[in-house]
């Protein structure tokens, strides 16, 4: 009986344990490949739509986990994006530029056995540089935007776990098209979906 029940006790005390330093994992990071997704058309411009391309990158994320539910995660990565005017006499390449678009979300997280989901929402502000020309002379002006968020992480032990991941970006900028009388497309709609797969680990 005495034996049983320091057996029962180590058990416990080995649980709870493990329960703590799981609990202490407060920093998580995720490497993932992301594809951005803009949508079919940014802008009609004269009867042609401004196209904005696909990019598929590395990138790479850190949260911090206030509680086990609630954490905020800060994205970092970078995209390079083509423009073109499409219409139905062809499709003119305008140019290309560089986003930079650092994003925070809020998250709330279900933990399950191995299978934790979450959303989130937040803020982004995006930097448009490294600008090629083409067609036409373009400038962007930054803005800030709004994140929303779906995605879980399944454990594949107890530091390491893959991930899903699926955002959406409500983000517009103003174009200048420079020349001798500039022209400014207001409210070009960059608006996109991010889908992730990658690892990441808890400390």
């Amino acid at each position: 009986m005495i034996g049983a029940l320091l057996l029962c006790s180590v058990i416990t005390f080995s649980q709870e344990k493990t329960a703590g330093k799981k609990e202490d994992q407060k920093w998580g990071v995720r490497l993932r490949a992301i594809a951005v997704v803009p949508p079919s058309s940014s802008y009609t411009l004269s009867g042609s739509d401004v196209k904005i391309s696909t990019s598929v990158v590395p990138e790479l994320d850190f949260t911090y986990y206030f509680t086990k539910n609630w954490a905020a995660e800060l994205i970092l990565g970078t995209t390079n994006h083509t423009v073109k005017l499409s219409g139905d006499g062809g499709s003119t390449k305008l140019g290309s530029v560089w986003l930079l678009p650092p994003t925070l979300n809020l998250q709330y997280h279900l933990p399950l056995k191995n299978f934790s989901p979450y959303i989130g929402a937040g803020v982004n502000y995006t930097f448009f540089y490294g600008v090629k020309d083409d067609a036409a002379s373009l400038s962007y002006k930054n803005n800030a935007g709004i994140s929303t968020q779906l995605g879980f992480d399944y454990s594949i032990s107890n530091k390491w776990y893959l991930n899903f991941d699926v955002k959406k970006v409500f983000l517009k900028s103003d174009v200048t098209v420079n020349g001798s009388t500039p022209t400014v497309l207001s409210g070009v709609k960059i608006d996109p979906f991010i889908i992730g797969v990658g690892i990441g680990t808890r400390f």
